[in-house]
């Protein structure tokens, strides 16, 4: 007896890194009616890409429209309305439409507005890269409009992901990316910059050698080994992702003049009640996000032993609790819907506001140490480039300064992906088995 996998025609309007990632891991699963369009431009190319797969590769978006039962729209952000307005009409009747960008009013206004009233719309947002495995990652599912039936339908074909179904509306999806992921990505882009615009490879130096510093250093070259338009998008078409990248290179530039100033009390007061708004109501058997400084020490693109690391001033931590809690924010809140990046963040935050210690040592760094105050100013500078880029919503602007830094650091793309990869592996086995000791 025929199957859904036999008989449902699955389509993918896209064939960038998501969409081709879906298509392998569905045909994977068993699902046997694949079809994946790009560009007219770029048919032959694609088929070529596919020829050894089960998957079939289509001319366009018309012709997967028409014929398929699924349809996801694997598309940047910033062309999702014109790209739903050409093909969105000519979707097969009662077919299920949905999109995989990473802002979501704008995709579902498109989707709203184009397509047919007898077509479903339900989308999704596998909140992780094409090259994490999609294992107990959040999987956000917007029902906007679809019967009982055609919405299993979707849960049965994500179902073969294994990620943790998260069922939000797209106001409360782009509420909590901007939450979570704008301000997190803000942090990254701003060290790569500051680090190239100092001509610094990190690797290279005491004090960003050892522990959080190796998480910090391989998560932001791992953003810069991606495509720019994925972390434009979901900062730039998303309003309220402004104001929390602008709130975040205020609270730079706030503590550093603290800290040039030396005003150690009003600095320490700051620190304080910002650690205290995010840490402060943690139980006493949280688990951290983290290990261990130790087990962090594997995880390092340099050959500086971790017992000659010198403190830093950990501004890009500092600055991201304090702009929490001045938007009064508590990001545990999203943990159902982390990233990897996401949770890896958290965690050495965590980590840094929970060790006492290490917390005193960056205080001390931060104000008196003066050899790192030009680094710092470097940092400060670039979260300001970065938050008026955004609010700009300058996409050229923002590829042309991704971009630069991307090329800064290309030759370590390669190492920092493995290192990185194995980083994220450990951190979602921690989390993982920790979800499975509170059931």
């Amino acid at each position: 007896m025929a199957t859904q996998k036999d008989t449902i025609e699955i389509g993918i309007i896209g064939a960038g890194g998501m969409g081709r990632f879906y298509a392998n891991k569905l045909s994977q699963a068993g699902w046997k009616n694949i079809n994946i369009c790009d560009l007219p431009s770029k048919y032959e190319s694609l088929k070529e890409d596919f020829k050894d797969t089960k998957i079939n590769v289509l001319p366009d978006g018309f012709h997967v429209s028409r014929r398929c039962d699924w349809i996801m729209y694997a598309v940047e952000a910033e062309y999702i309305d014109s790209v739903v307005s050409t093909y969105g009409p000519a979707s097969k009747i009662g077919a299920v439409v949905g999109g995989q960008t990473s802002v979501k009013q704008p995709e579902i206004d498109a989707l709203v507005k184009y397509l047919p009233s007898d077509v479903h719309i339900v989308s999704c947002h596998s909140m992780h890269g094409p090259g994490v495995d999609p294992k107990n990652q959040p999987l956000v599912v917007i029902r906007q409009r679809a019967t009982d039936e055609k919405y299993q339908l979707v849960l049965n074909i994500l179902e073969c992901f294994e990620s943790n179904i998260v069922h939000l509306s797209a106001e409360e999806h782009d509420r909590i990316t901007a939450d979570t992921q704008a301000v997190t990505h803000a942090a990254f882009l701003t060290m790569g910059s500051a680090w190239r615009a100092n001509h610094q490879f990190p690797w290279l130096l005491p004090r960003l050698v050892g522990g959080i510093e190796n998480v910090k250093v391989n998560v932001a070259l791992r953003i810069y080994s991606n495509k720019w338009h994925v972390y434009a998008g979901l900062a730039i078409m998303n309003p309220t992702a402004k104001i929390q990248i602008a709130q975040y290179a205020k609270s730079v530039a706030d503590l550093f003049k603290l800290m040039i100033q030396e005003k150690e009390t009003e600095f320490r007061a700051r620190i304080k009640a910002a650690g205290d708004h995010v840490f402060g109501g943690l139980q006493k058997d949280h688990v951290p996000i983290l290990l261990s400084d130790q087990i962090l020490d594997e995880f390092s693109l340099s050959n500086i032993p971790s017992d000659v690391r010198i403190p830093n001033s950990h501004l890009s931590l500092l600055a991201m609790v304090d702009c929490w809690y001045a938007l009064k924010l508590n990001p545990y809140d999203h943990m159902v819907c982390q990233t990897p990046l996401f949770r890896l963040w958290m965690g050495i935050t965590e980590y840094l506001f929970r060790s006492p210690m290490m917390l005193e040592d960056t205080i001390q760094a931060a104000l008196y140490r003066k050899e790192i105050r030009s680094d710092d100013m470097e940092f400060v500078t670039c979260a300001r480039g970065w938050a008026e880029c955004v609010d700009l919503g300058s996409m050229e602007g923002y590829q042309k300064r991704f971009t630069a830094t991307a090329d800064f650091f290309r030759d370590r793309f390669s190492d920092s992906n493995i290192v990185g990869n194995k980083m994220i592996a450990m951190i979602s086995k921690n989390m993982h088995k920790t979800g499975e000791e509170k059931k």
